[in-house]
């Protein structure tokens, strides 16, 4: 690592800029951009745009806002049954008053001797596989102070955990595109950039839309809100856009944008239709197809039929699809005609089967033979973040090393309810078979399960019953919070000195302290030093070294990776000290896998092919029934049998939210605004509210046989008949027969995608909806639980 001298000038520099109410404009970042701070002595600090913003999202304006503050978590909380009694074990589980009782506020001290202790009575009884770390990367734009990484370094510094693979975002999608392409890391860094695509991009074709309500967000903070203008100079250079959605309003242009509505769930059907027209009207690219892919002979008798018998034709198609065949013969030979991208939503493979319609994209395109042509090929993500379409250099910016995990066991993402509830159960995973560990205690940092999950109700009986301790960081009294049994205070970004990064975003931020936490909130890093103290690896986890010096040392570290890449940073002081690094100067144009285009032999893919692989012999090879060596269609397992379509005949999206990012900042007043009737908003279409008596501005209750849940009506002519909408994030309110906030995930499927990714299938769930007719429940989700100051009259060194 590269030895980073601060003279003492520069010192004094940084003493300086780490005081609070200095009044010269800041900078921080957040998953919604990069915003300056002002701050003055005895004031709370201001957000602004930032000035070189072209489209800033509002979002993280309100961070500081009276209605976020109000629920800051500020001093250490234990449950009152696991303060009295200790961990909740045997026929007497307290475990099932989570999120039913009063927290007991105490010091510091009591806090971190009862987590020291009962971490260090887990691993010594059960081992540390029986230890879940659960943590979402969304918990900071940070690099330093980001949570998961700070909650996996202290629990490896421990002994080890259980981790998580994948996401729920792209838990299909992240594990089929390494057989068949490349990484969804690889891809999402390098798709073509947007001065590219308005160069030379004819036809855009969307499956799912572009929405840039998605594109306010970047891991580590988006300073270059760039998709609209990507879009809109599109729009000018003369590119015609189609988009397939069951949404209309999700791809905005400034133009005018085809809108082919679809069924959902059934993308793969109508790429496979195009395919078909493709292939038996001889527009299929072979010289494509021969040099640079594998396994399409293969495909071809399951295309045309004359392996199965069904030949997956427009006329097939339109009837499990929607979409007119004409229509369907149409669009193929519009692709065919001219130069085409093709962009899969990551919606698409949030569902059941989900690794076939990104499979099928990629076998479209390159049956259309441009992959790898400037503005021609495919996408898998374009509208998903901000990043995907940068010119900005890609290099690997600031990290906290997360140590070495000397446990094995891991589960999927979207496999948690399941590990509760059926421990040592086996599950199939990307070719192997592998075994539910055994969970006593879970510590999370960053994120929010009770957002991300599906079936809800299912999760919350499987962590009230299973766990015998749960341990949560948290900045806010969210639903993960409220179902702990010890809560430890966390700071903001506001309130600690970090890094701001993130991939292709073009900005280094310097995320100088602007306030004082409230309260006796600490950052992760020193509430896990102060813990690894008293389980004797301290020195594991700090290796020393203080914030400061973590910030200097990650800094090095990137500097040198950028060095590697041709991008030179300043050195540390003269980082901190300007406060922001701009690296568009050095932006270059980016055609997605052109090398390996060029010359497939020089430049192969990490397939085992080296190839795109059409069709893949090792999945083929794990002999899985729901994913085959090549893309097929199946049906959503949801559909299956006729009784529970009657029962149930709308198909509910739950999208990204426009108001916030996941469930953060839901309590804030941009998040406020947008609720209806007090809860989250449902649209439905015309014809669907007027048959059930609704009107807009109705309450709403959304059930199927997994859930109930309360929501306020909009109605719509941009949602096609039978389908409803309902954006996850509203935090999860749940009451005695229904819950009452407008939680999507209390409806949505919790099964895997296919035995390969158990990846997420949210987006397979059907529901039914009618008027709320009773007397509507008050919502409680952004209510503190009861706290009480004094310590009860038990012995606490003792428990």
């Amino acid at each position: 690592m590269d030895e980073i001298v601060i003279e003492a000038e520069a010192e004094a520099a940084f003493a300086e800029e780490l005081a609070v109410g200095n009044a010269r404009p800041r900078y921080t970042a957040s998953h919604w951009g990069i915003y300056e701070v002002a701050a003055r002595q005895g004031e709370a600090p201001s957000l602004q745009p930032f000035a070189r913003d072209p489209d800033p999202s509002p979002i993280g304006l309100h961070q500081t806002s009276a209605e976020v503050a109000r629920l800051r978590v500020r001093r250490p909380a234990v449950r009152r049954s696991w303060l009295e009694h200790g961990p909740a074990r045997g026929c007497d589980h307290h475990g099932r008053q989570r999120g039913r009782e009063a927290f007991v506020e105490v010091d510091w001290q009591t806090a971190e001797r009862l987590v020291a202790d009962e971490i260090d009575r887990v691993r010594k009884t059960f081992g540390n596989a029986a230890i879940f770390g659960g943590s979402y990367g969304w918990g900071s734009a940070g690099r330093f102070h980001h949570a998961q990484s700070q909650v996996h370094r202290f629990l490896n510094a421990t002994g080890g955990y259980v981790r998580h693979l994948d996401s729920y975002s792209l838990g299909a999608g992240r594990v089929l595109m390494p057989h068949v392409v490349a990484s969804m890391d690889e891809l999402n860094a390098s798709h073509t950039s947007w001065d590219v695509l308005s160069a030379h991009t004819r036809l855009f074709v969307g499956f799912g839309g572009v929405p840039l309500k998605n594109t306010q967000i970047s891991s580590g903070g988006a300073g270059d809100h760039r998709v609209r203008a990507g879009l809109r100079a599109m729009a000018r250079a003369g590119t015609r856009f189609v988009n397939i959605s069951p949404v209309r309003d999700n791809f905005e242009t400034g133009a005018d944008v085809e809108w082919i509505p679809i069924r959902p769930n059934t993308d793969t059907a109508l790429m496979l239709a195009v395919a078909f027209v493709l292939h038996a009207e001889g527009r299929a690219d072979r010289g494509f197809l021969d040099r640079c892919c594998t396994g399409y002979d293969a495909f071809v008798p399951y295309l045309t039929g004359a392996s199965d018998g069904i030949a997956k034709n427009p006329d097939w198609a339109a009837a499990i699809t929607g979409v007119p065949a004409a229509r369907i013969t149409a669009l193929a030979r519009d692709m065919a005609g001219t130069r085409t991208m093709l962009n899969a939503a990551y919606s698409l493979q949030r569902a059941a089967h989900g690794e076939q319609p990104f499979w099928m994209l990629v076998t479209l395109a390159a049956m259309l033979g441009q992959i790898g042509l400037p503005g021609g090929g495919f996408g898998v993500g374009y509208g998903a973040m901000n990043a995907q379409g940068s010119a900005h250099p890609r290099f690997s910016g600031p990290s906290l090393p997360q140590g070495r995990n000397a446990v094995e066991a891991f589960i999927p993402v979207a496999r948690i309810a399941d590990m509760l509830l059926h421990p040592r159960e086996r599950f199939a995973y990307n070719g192997g078979v592998h075994a539910y560990p055994d969970i006593r205690l879970i510590y999370w940092a960053g994120g929010n399960p009770f957002h991300h999950h599906q079936d809800l109700n299912r999760l919350l009986r499987a962590w009230r019953e299973k766990p015998e301790t749960i341990v949560v960081h948290e900045q806010y009294w969210t639903p993960t919070a409220k179902l702990a049994d010890i809560v430890l205070p966390a700071t903001t970004t506001l309130e600690r000195n970090d890094i701001g990064a993130s991939t292709l975003e073009g900005f280094l931020v310097a995320m100088t302290k602007s306030a004082e936490p409230p309260g006796e909130a600490r950052d992760d890093f020193t509430t896990f030093s102060a813990i690894a103290r008293r389980l004797g690896c301290a020195e594991i986890f700090t290796e020393g070294r203080d914030e400061r010096q973590w910030l200097e040392a990650i800094y090095g570290e990137s500097a040198r990776r950028a060095r590697e890449a041709g991008v030179a940073l300043p050195d540390f002081a003269t980082f901190w000290r300007e406060g922001l690094v701009d690296l568009s100067p050095q932006d270059r144009p980016v055609t997605m896998l052109e090398a390996f285009r060029r010359a497939p032999e020089a430049h192969p893919l990490k397939t085992p092919s080296g190839r795109i692989e059409i069709f893949s012999e090792r999945i083929a090879g794990f002999g899985l029934a729901e994913c085959a060596g090549h893309p097929v269609w199946l049906t959503p397992f949801e559909w299956l049998g006729d009784t529970r379509a009657r029962r149930y005949p709308l198909h509910l999206l739950s999208d990204q939210p426009s108001r916030r990012l996941h469930s953060q900042l839901d309590h804030s007043p941009h998040s406020l605004a947008g609720k209806v009737a007090g809860r989250e908003a449902v649209f439905l279409n015309r014809e669907d509210a007027a048959v059930r008596g609704i009107a807009a501005g109705d309450l709403v209750e959304l059930f199927n046989d997994r859930g109930r849940c309360l929501a306020g009506a909009v109605v719509t002519d941009d949602l096609m008949p039978g389908v409803a909408r309902l954006a996850t994030g509203a935090w999860f309110d749940p009451g005695e027969e229904l819950e009452k906030h407008g939680n999507p995930n209390v409806l949505t499927l919790d099964r895997g995608s296919s035995g390969l990714a158990q990846g997420c299938s949210a987006q397979t769930c059907l529901i039914e909806a009618g008027r709320y007719a009773g007397e509507p429940p008050p919502v409680t989700a952004h209510a503190p639980p009861e706290l009480i100051s004094s310590q009860p009259a038990v012995d606490v060194a003792a428990v």
